[in-house]
């Protein structure tokens, strides 16, 4: 019997693989790369060509050997690395290692890891994309110099520790225009005019009888109020007029239905519904992608490759999400046509977007399957792309035009006629109260009204909003810098190195992040320039399409380089950068402790080292007492990141808790409470006595 190997990049990946071949095959993980430049060294001749120093990677001769064995007795082998160029790499290095002749058809691929995705891409096997390859190289090779030869000097000149790379350097340059934006703004001072009215016929405002209307223009000019001294003149001309509905106007509003997610979108609102990081969604994602276990099924993959820019869907996916639709909510809900959905300029094609793999496999099926957070991030996908393939929400719009003298006034009501494809999601960006209902009483064109009560409200204009994960990732997008695979770790880089700060769900520019930015900027301009990386990532796409070869990117890139890099080294003088001084006193020598950044984060460390080398982890502390010890609760993270709170004289005391303590003591029992959010947008507080079952929903979080 014919033994054919079959070689994926992740062990969940290959029991997956395995259920849906018959006994001849054998599956094996790579365990991502196993060839790479080297660390130690820049590993690229820059003299000839540009020629790459492969290695193979440290730890990895174990599993090689065990590859090159497997390889030795297979009559086939079929490279299944993933569909894009990263994976493609994968398969020509391992093609390399494994002395496979990369012309032959050894290379697979698929969009999806299901049985029907896997058999027929082992039929029609193709050979190696050597564009696709060229296309990493390029990249590789081209952060590899950048990183490589900047780094150094931001170490020599400022600290170790640093580095500049060619998306992560001008993404932190993003947020550093963004807070000079914010320092820069001036408010400026506007007014607003509301006023609430109800109908002559009225004798008095009944409840559902009064409505309120805002000023929109004077003499049919539109009336935007800068003072308090305009509105005063407006309420005086007003002060006896008459109003009167001059104008009732009826139409309809269609809202389409969302596209289904690309890897971006698919970031942005995991950061908006469901509070995560770019880096905890790709991950979240990548494990229902490879599979995992599902009882009564074994391993499942559950959704298609999550690296992608395209909103593409098979025939054959749009065909069970209709007939899911139907089945579910009936026929008014299916479009006439498919929706179809244009992607950017310049999408890779070659992928669908992020879909469920099984639609018959819903969230509720799985919620004994899948962990709490991989649920809430596959629901998500699953509701978006049944969203994506059902007809829009209809609305109703009723807007009353009402004289007053010479000014005009204007209200305007919803209602939703039609659910459409909201019945089973709305964006995590969609300001809630514009999908509510809003009411106006049924009057007539000429109707009389009495006026009840001006509203005049002082405002002021506000400066742009500081980035979050989600928005930047949005504006990276937008501008063209990275692909779906950078997003994710871009912004765990800028952070780790301690250029960004978060608080809350913002980012923030630190000082040393502002520092190194001004010196890129001054010293690098075409690798700051938002254009030429926008410029570059398309010449990239253009490798991959086989326009441009490789290596003449990276000469043309060079030179200028090279140039800049001589004069920045003999320009910059030694910059100092003062570490933060905290309020925290030294137990072993009384000064006060500074903030440093380590490999794994800030922690606080004391300012006279050598002669004092005390240090200790910054701790963040919940103003709740332990329920045991009456000590403080602190903010812990588990092994896997996740947050907890424990007492903060643990060990000797070993409180610990997942969900976040209250000050409050239950009413029932005097227990302690803790809050509990849910996947709807309520919160509750709960007391933990499992025999008292207090609980009861708030609005903001207790204590913090």
């Amino acid at each position: 019997m014919s033994q054919k190997l079959v070689i994926v990049e992740s062990p969940a990946k290959a029991k997956t693989i395995k259920k849906f071949l018959s006994r001849g095959y054998t599956v094996e993980a790579s365990m991502g790369h196993v060839r790479d430049l080297p660390k130690s060294q820049l590993g690229v001749d820059t003299d000839n060509n540009f020629e790459p120093k492969y290695i193979t990677i440290r730890g990895k001769g174990e599993l090689l050997a065990k590859l090159r064995k497997a390889a030795k007795s297979a009559d086939q082998i079929y490279l299944a690395t993933d569909p894009d160029r990263e994976g493609e790499a994968i398969s020509w290095h391992l093609a390399h290692i494994l002395k496979i002749n990369e012309k032959t058809a050894c290379r697979i691929e698929f969009n999806e890891i299901t049985k029907q995705a896997v058999r027929k891409a082992i039929k029609n096997p193709r050979t190696i994309n050597r564009n696709l390859v060229d296309a990493q190289q390029a990249r590789r090779v081209l952060d590899r110099i950048v990183g490589y030869k900047i780094s150094p000097l931001l170490w020599r000149k400022i600290r170790k520790g640093l580095s500049a790379g060619r998306v992560q350097s001008v993404a932190t340059k993003v947020i550093c225009e963004r807070e000079k934006e914010i320092q820069d703004f001036k408010p400026e001072e506007y007014w607003t005019l509301k006023g609430d009215f109800y109908s002559e016929k009225t004798t008095k405002p009944a409840p559902g009888s009064l409505f309120e209307a805002s000023l929109d223009t004077v003499k049919k000019k539109k009336l935007e109020p800068k003072s308090k001294e305009e509105i005063d003149k407006i309420l005086a001309d007003l002060e006896k007029a008459s109003f009167q509905i001059d104008k009732i106007q009826k139409s309809q509003r269609k809202r389409k239905a969302p596209a289904p997610f690309i890897t971006s979108t698919l970031q942005q609102e995991a950061s908006r519904k469901l509070n995560f990081s770019t880096k905890k969604t790709m991950m979240l994602a990548q494990q229902l992608y490879e599979g995992v276990d599902v009882k009564g099924e074994g391993s499942l993959a559950l959704v298609s490759y999550i690296r992608t820019d395209s909103t593409r869907v098979s025939s054959e996916a749009q065909d069970a999400a209709i007939t899911n639709i139907m089945n579910l909510y009936g026929k008014e809900y299916i479009p006439a046509n498919p929706n179809v959905y244009n992607s950017k300029k310049g999408a890779q094609d070659a992928h669908e977007a992020v879909r469920p793999t099984y639609l018959e496999w819903t969230p509720d099926r799985l919620k004994d399957s899948l962990k709490r957070d991989q649920l809430r991030l596959y629901r998500l996908i699953y509701e978006r792309f049944l969203a994506s393939q059902m007809t829009p929400a209809r609305y109703e719009i009723l807007t009353f035009y009402i004289s007053g003298g010479d000014y005009t006034f204007k209200a305007s009501g919803s209602r939703k006629t039609f659910p459409g494809y909201t019945i089973v999601y709305m964006e995590g960006n969609d300001d809630e109260s514009n999908e509510k209902d809003v009411k106006l009483p049924p009057l007539k064109e000429g109707e009389k009204l009495i006026l009840k009560e001006w509203k005049p409200e002082q405002h002021f204009t506000q400066p742009p909003p500081r980035y979050t994960e989600a928005s930047l990732v949005r504006a990276m997008e937008d501008m063209g810098i990275g692909r779906p695979s950078t997003y994710s770790p871009t912004i765990s880089t800028i952070l780790s190195r301690g250029y960004v700060d978060r608080e809350g769900r913002t980012l923030f520019p630190t000082e040393l992040g502002q520092i190194v930015n001004d010196l890129m900027t001054e010293y690098f301009p075409d690798i700051m320039d938002y254009q030429f990386t926008a410029d570059m990532e398309e010449k990239l796409d253009s490798v991959e399409e086989g326009k441009i070869e490789w290596r003449k990117i990276l000469t043309d890139f060079y030179g200028p380089f090279s140039n800049y890099l001589e004069h920045a080294d003999q320009s910059i003088e030694k910059i100092e950068v003062q570490d933060e001084v905290s309020d925290v006193i030294c137990e072993k020598c009384g000064s006060n402790m500074v903030i440093k950044m380590g490999r794994y984060g800030k922690f606080l460390a004391c300012p006279n080292f050598p002669d004092c080398r005390n240090t200790r982890p910054i701790v963040e502390e919940v103003d709740v007492s332990c329920p045991k010890c009456s000590a403080s609760i602190v903010v812990r993270k588990s092994k896997r990141g996740r947050k907890f709170y424990g007492c903060e004289k643990y060990p000797e005391c070993d409180f610990v808790s997942w969900d976040l303590p209250v000050k409050e003591k239950c009413p029932d029992c005097s227990s302690f409470m803790v809050q509990k959010s849910s996947r709807t947008a309520s919160t509750t507080v709960k007391c933990t006595n499992k025999e008292c079952g207090y609980t009861r929903e708030i609005e903001e979080v207790d204590a913090e």
